[in-house]
């Protein structure tokens, strides 16, 4: 159920509870007034012939009995405590419902962030693994970088070029040379590049790592919480207990 459609029904309980308190209320006070006037009207009436019957004798005792005052009380008119125990009895409903809520909340909220927890989680995971990804091809460019730096030396670039039959050696030196500080200007700007997304990986990686670390702080803490809440509830209610009544010993030893 919807935490907003449990909202109008909890608002709707309590609005239902004041409304029956007043107008029970507002019956036995009118029903009061009634009765006082029409018992004000003097009436002539006979008096009653007295018949005693055979059961009379020792029921005398029953007259005292509690229940006859609530027989002789008119069928439209309610009892105050009965009105009393269905107001705490409703206040009762109305306060488990709002439990009911609390619990709905704290349990969607612990979902939402388990699943945020798995989500920052895959995604640590992704960025790792482009970032090994990144550090090979660093690497790779790297040491292809070290063996243009080997070549470009003049006595490896005329090693090189020494098996070529020409008559101007020097110009296919020449262009050995440009050949190498070619590659190595594009190896240099791959690897600038390499660089900055390594910087990039690293920085998601760590605010990812931290998210992590915050969200199973979070979790932690929330189940802490249920774990308290529950003992000071059983507390509570082992307290609130009625205790059982001990048996009165009798002053007549057992037979």
């Amino acid at each position: 159920m919807p935490k907003h459609s449990i909202r109008k029904l909890v608002t709707g309980v309590m609005a239902l509870i004041l409304i029956v308190g007043f107008l029970l209320v507002d019956s036995s006070a009118q029903k009061r007034r009634r009765r006082r006037r029409t018992s004000s009207v003097p009436r002539i009436e006979n008096p009653a012939i007295y018949q005693p019957s055979p059961t009379d004798e020792g029921d005398t005792g029953n007259n005292s009995d509690p229940n006859a005052a609530d027989n002789r009380r008119p069928s439209g008119e309610q009892d105050p405590d009965a009105m009393k125990k269905t107001i705490r009895v409703l206040s009762t409903q109305v306060d488990k419902l709002n439990d009911k809520l609390t619990q709905m909340e704290e349990s969607q909220r612990s979902l939402v962030d388990l699943e945020r927890l798995s989500r920052a989680e895959s995604r640590s995971a992704a960025l790792r693994a482009e970032l090994r990804d990144v550090q090979a091809k660093e690497a790779d460019l790297e040491a292809k970088a070290e063996q243009i730096d080997y070549d470009l030396k003049p006595e490896n670039i005329e090693r090189s070029t020494s098996g070529y039959g020409t008559t101007h050696p020097e110009e296919v030196r020449e262009q050995r040379r440009r050949q190498l500080e070619s590659e190595k200007q594009r190896l240099r700007r791959q690897l600038d590049q390499l660089a900055i997304s390594h910087t990039r990986l690293d920085e998601a990686i760590a605010t990812s790592d931290a998210e992590i670390d915050r969200l199973h702080k979070k979790l932690d803490a929330a189940d802490q919480a249920d774990i308290q809440n529950s003992k000071t509830k059983a507390q509570s209610e082992s307290a609130t207990a009625t205790p059982k009544a001990t048996p009165t010993p009798s002053p007549y030893p057992p037979r």
